[in-house]
């Protein structure tokens, strides 16, 4: 898909092409805004199975699925056998996990660090533990793991939680504590691992110290600086520059947990009863799992946030979860019986709009039943906002099989209590995820362009140029494997890369495109179609040809292609 998509496959095969490993590139301008251990893991991919992009998504299907098993693995620890399996289900089938890993970002590995360097922590700290040292040590080599995935925040997550959790159990302040958890000896584990990177990138990218907590346009202060201060820091504070980014409103921030953590949230009243003293395993692991999950809800209530920066406590939910259905109760029948009917609901729903659409032509594709809110796109589900009436006439297979997947969930809740009813709800949503994917191949041409692409790579050779930022047409980028010049974006990520020293001349104006576009030499234009008139109006319709149309973009050429025997058509 266009945008973070494509731009994260396309950083790991520039790590490939170019032999740098330290400093990540974007059509060839720094981007030093990531931590480099996703684009060296995607990178290793392609060294293997080559450049596909189903090759970039192995490391985020096998992190998803370790995910689900390191949850059910620490709830079986702590909890028991059914304990664990319920909280795997929660975490492997919760709405969340499956919506926020659609995308190349790296939560889901830093959600696997962090729960990992949890269950570290109270497995070095058990009492019956006879490997505390080994544990002690995998904790550290998590969170420096985590450092490399996602910075500070791998840090601060699981070592906040840790010492909530320890004040309250009124043991931070004896040796015995520190003596099992060996904290000088995991922070050299921890430089070990994260230190040559940030060191390296350091002396890379100077200048090396700058302390200032201002940044516009035309500033540049190295690695250093923007790494830490400006997207540690400023981010927090609402102050980074380039803004380049929104934030959900705070209610909504809280309430959305109901929907990631569908169906199981339908059993978040029971958590309430469970008891959090810490006294044995099980309580010790509950109110670990309460600090964790209260630290990160409410580290991100007075930070800038995005819906899926939550995803690392969606592990504690689900242990929370996952006990307290193994406990079962009056709660918990209730909450089967209110997911009951919120399937029988669904059901009625997706099955009503399939027979209300099912006459309504589907032209095309989606794209030209779609409304535009480019304002909510720098949110994650921002395209949501677009949906109309006709568009669901495109996704009538997905509807009808989100109608069997609801009615099977309604028939197999309203039957079954318990562990059966479990299941019934974790099948209900596998057979949702598939038409969920369903109807993500139907927005592939809206949300990608990978079509148009196609249609260059038949083409004569020629410069790309994308209209107003590189993140629009990213994916055309990724499948042509070419850079391509910026018309009108110098702005969001790629801005502050664009003022390092030697940066590649990549961003022209509306007067270098006319200069450019009236040469001998062929360009593309990647555009969204409702900016044609404004090119023709520039450049005169009769240089304008439509080599590609898809998703309401468009590939403009500058000059005719029949001599190269392809067919194309004027505007």
């Amino acid at each position: 898909m266009d945008d973070v998509d494509a731009i994260q496959a396309q950083i790991a095969r520039n790590l490939l092409t170019s032999g740098d490993w330290v400093t990540a590139r974007l059509d060839g301008v720094l981007y030093l805004e990531k931590a480099p251990l996703t684009y060296w893991i995607i990178a290793v991919f392609f060294k293997v199975f080559g450049v596909h992009d189903w090759v970039a998504r192995i490391p985020f299907a096998l992190s998803v699925m370790a995910l689900a098993w390191l949850t059910a693995a620490f709830g079986t620890w702590a909890f028991g056998r059914r304990a664990g399996l319920y909280a795997g289900l929660c975490m492997g089938t919760c709405v969340g996990l499956f919506l926020f890993t659609r995308i190349l970002i790296p939560d889901v590995m830093l959600t696997f660090t962090i729960t990992l360097a949890l269950w570290a922590f109270l497995r070095a700290l058990d009492e019956e533990e006879p490997h505390p040292r080994l544990w002690a040590f995998l904790m550290a080599a998590s969170l420096g793991t985590g450092l490399l995935l996602k910075s500070l925040v791998a840090l601060a997550f699981p070592i906040a939680a840790g010492v909530i959790y320890l004040f309250l159990t009124k043991q931070f302040f004896l040796g015995r504590t520190w003596q099992r958890l060996r904290p000088m000896s995991g922070l050299l584990i921890l430089l070990l691992i994260a230190a040559p990177w940030h060191i390296l990138a350091t002396l890379r990218n100077p200048p090396y110290f700058s302390f200032s907590l201002h940044s516009g346009p035309g500033e540049y202060h190295g690695f250093l600086w923007f790494y830490f201060i400006n997207e540690q820091l400023l981010r927090f504070l609402n102050l980074r520059y380039p803004r380049d980014y929104n934030t959900v409103p705070r209610l909504w921030f809280w309430l959305f947990h109901f929907l990631w953590l569908f169906p199981w949230s339908v059993y978040f009243p029971t958590v309430a009863k469970l008891s959090y003293k810490p006294l044995d395993r099980e309580g010790k692991t509950r109110l670990l799992a309460l600090c964790w999950t209260g630290f990160i809800l409410v580290f991100f209530t007075f930070s800038t946030t995005q819906e899926y920066y939550s995803m690392p406590c969606y592990p504690a939910l689900a242990l929370l979860l996952g006990s307290a259905m193994a406990i079962g109760g009056d709660w918990i029948r209730r909450g089967t019986r209110v997911l009951c009917a919120i399937a029988i609901l669904a059901a009625i729903a997706t099955f009503g709009i399939f027979v209300a659409v099912r006459h309504v032509p589907a032209p095309g594709d989606i794209s030209q039943a779609l409304g535009h809110h480019p304002s909510a796109y720098t949110l994650s589900l921002g395209h949501m906002m677009d949906l109309t009436f006709d568009s669901f006439a495109y996704l009538r297979l997905p509807l009808v099989v989100a109608s069997i997947a609801f009615l099977a969930g309604a028939l197999g809740t309203f039957r079954w209590l318990g562990q059966r009813a479990f299941l019934s709800a974790a099948l209900m949503m596998v057979v949702f995820f598939h038409a969920a994917r369903l109807a993500l191949v139907v927005f592939d041409p809206f949300l990608g362009s990978r079509p148009l692409a196609e249609a260059i790579l038949r083409s004569p050779p020629g410069t790309l140029i994308n209209d107003r930022g590189y993140y629009s047409f990213s994916s055309v980028t990724f499948y042509s494997n070419r850079d391509a010049l910026i018309l009108n974006g110098h702005y969001f990520n790629l801005e502050y890369g664009s003022y390092a020293p030697n940066a590649p001349d990549v961003f022209i104006d509306d007067a270098r495109f006319k200069r450019l576009w009236t040469e001998s030499q062929r360009y593309y234009l990647l555009a969204y179609a409702e900016r044609l008139g404004e090119f023709e109006k520039s450049v005169g319709r009769e240089h304008l040809t439509v080599v590609a149309a898809s998703g309401g973009k468009l590939v403009l050429t500058n000059h005719p292609l029949e001599a190269a025997g392809l067919t194309t058509r004027s505007p």
